[in-house]
């Protein structure tokens, strides 16, 4: 049987006296960076990301809230401290997250519309769903 390359067939792999042979692992690790759907990995993240929607308040709960808003702005110069509960929406998808602070209060800003806490945290109105205090009793 002669072939084109019959003469070295049969010769040992060349390996080099200067350059250790690189490992398998990082011979595959080279082409790593190629990614050929860039962003793909982030966007299934971004996917799996829980949110939550939005319950709504029944009109009971909303004049409750709203009766405590109002003693809180009647104490506002003492600087309550509170523990609210408002749902925030997501930026990038629909839904959001209930998120529970508890703070003193700053101020009440009917103009925008937020409850501003000592630590900067700005709430809106209209997202609260709870809110407790010493001052309902």
């Amino acid at each position: 049987m002669s072939g084109k390359y019959e003469d070295i067939i049969s010769l040992p792999h060349p390996t080099s006296a200067r350059h250790p042979r690189m490992p398998a692992a990082n011979r595959a690790a080279q082409f790593s960076a190629f990614a050929a759907l860039a962003g793909y990995g982030d966007a299934v993240l971004e996917t799996a990301r829980f949110t939550e929607c939005k319950r709504e308040l029944s009109e009971d709960a909303k004049a409750l809230l709203d009766q405590k808003q109002r003693i809180l702005f009647e104490h506002l110069p003492e600087q309550p401290e509170i523990c609210v509960t408002w749902f925030q929406p997501d930026a990038k998808k629909s839904g959001g997250r209930y998120r529970t602070v508890t703070a003193r209060l700053q101020k009440i800003d009917l103009c925008a519309r937020t409850m501003v806490l000592a630590d900067g945290t700005a709430i809106p109105l209209d997202e609260m769903t709870d809110l407790t205090s010493s001052l309902f009793v």
